[in-house]
């Protein structure tokens, strides 16, 4: 009986931390709306001020490198705060303050980066500290950590399995954890992603991932199908070049950190001044490629595209730091609607399997890939996605077959 009471008890604490986690995603990206429809609506439209997205992002750079000249480097990438998660159960929470302003910032001014490496240091930090206060009661309050990271990422891409394999999946065998930490898990996540739901519909709903509609699959050009494919694979070789470049460059200037921000911010603010696509995350950009893509052309699709994957890299390392999920599906779809009208293929049918190869091929986690992917694209193109996801997945970067190789 005590121990079906502590398990009880456990699942109502597990519950609490995912409410707290959707509230908090919530009320962070309901912030980072607000400023940004302040800073980029509100200002502009009360006077006209030449060369006005230069000036923010190049002042903007220059303050959040002397915020982080303070208060440190943050926040970290994704797999590194999943990757202390996971080897030591815990993750620092002295700094959550400073962290969360240096995780908003960025977004805020419109680097080209994502939410989601931000929100799961802070919730990781936070699970932290309520595991280090609940420890003498339970011995499962390690997994506390693990359990607030899935909900946050579920909760974010509006994914709940999402949440789930992204952390779990890897290049060995994927271990589930036991049938009790499972339960756990879903518990933090639907309690995280329910109280997202309620309160983006009672407060007004924010921009977000949404289906691209439907799809048709007769008279289909397959040999074309394969060739974007092909391209999203060429796609994740260009990411990981141009960051091998940018990270190389950025690393000349040493420990710098205000000169690398304000560089970072200077280059989003020019690139941002003449390919207005290229900024922000790109979740509100996709839905614009899909209504005027035919518009805009193939060429300067294919270029913004190309363009947002330096650019996200750009961002990363000169201290804009943030996640890179957002911005590489924009890329991705961006791309793939490009080469859908030279091609004379269906963009939904494009943009999806370039997308899918290009995601898998970066992550090396096809089937997280398709379970992030199908809450833009629809079921129908699932065994599609499928195929470009572990095809794409199969091709290793140099680095990568150098690790093989010494395994």
């Amino acid at each position: 009986m005590q121990k079906l009471k502590n398990n009880i008890i456990l699942l109502l604490y597990t519950a609490i931390i995912g409410t707290i986690t959707g509230l908090i995603i919530w009320g962070f990206l309901k912030l980072n709306s607000l400023l940004i429809t302040f800073l980029w609506e509100y200002l502009p439209s009360q006077a006209s001020i030449p060369f006005y997205t230069v000036i923010v992002c190049t002042l903007g750079g220059l303050l959040i490198g002397l915020w982080k000249h303070k208060f440190g480097n943050y926040p970290e990438d994704l797999n590194d705060v999943i990757g202390k998660v996971k080897k030591t159960g815990r993750y620092q929470y002295k700094n959550i303050f400073s962290c969360s302003v240096s995780a908003l910032a960025p977004l805020v001014i419109g680097a080209s980066v994502g939410p989601e490496a931000g929100l799961a240091g802070i919730i990781a930090g936070l699970c932290t500290w309520v595991g280090d206060k609940l420890k003498h009661f339970f011995r499962e309050v390690r997994e506390l950590t693990n359990i607030g990271i899935t909900a946050t990422l579920g909760t974010i891409f509006r994914s709940p399995m999402f949440g789930f394999m992204e952390p779990l999946e890897s290049e060995e065998e994927t271990k589930l954890p036991k049938t009790s930490k499972i339960i756990l898990y879903f518990t933090a996540i639907m309690s995280a992603f329910g109280i997202f739901i309620l309160f983006n519909n009672l407060f007004g709903k924010m921009a977000g991932f949404e289906s691209v509609g439907y799809v048709m699959l007769e008279n289909v050009n397959w040999f074309m199908v394969i060739l974007v494919g092909l391209v999203g694979i060429a796609a994740g070789y260009f990411y990981y070049y141009s960051h091998k470049i940018v990270s190389f460059l950025f690393g000349l200037l040493g420990k710098h950190i205000i000169l690398k921000c304000l560089i970072g911010g200077l280059a989003l603010g020019l690139i941002g001044y003449f390919l207005p696509l290229t900024m922000f995350s790109g979740e509100e950009q996709i839905g614009i490629v899909f209504e005027t893509g035919a518009i805009i052309g193939a060429t300067t699709l294919i270029l913004v595209g190309a363009i947002k994957i330096i650019l996200t890299n750009v961002c990363i390392e000169s201290g804009l730091k943030g996640g890179h999920f957002f911005p590489m599906i924009f890329a991705g779809i961006a791309i793939g609607y490009g080469l859908s009208i030279l091609l004379n293929l269906d963009p939904v049918i494009a943009s999806a399997t370039l997308t899918t190869a290009f995601l898998a091929n970066i992550l090396k986690k096809p089937l997280a890939t398709v379970l992030l992917l199908m809450i833009v694209f629809p079921v129908k193109l699932l065994p599609i996605m499928l195929v470009a996801a572990i095809v794409g997945a199969l091709f290793k970067t140099p680095n990568e077959r150098s690790e093989a190789s010494k395994h």
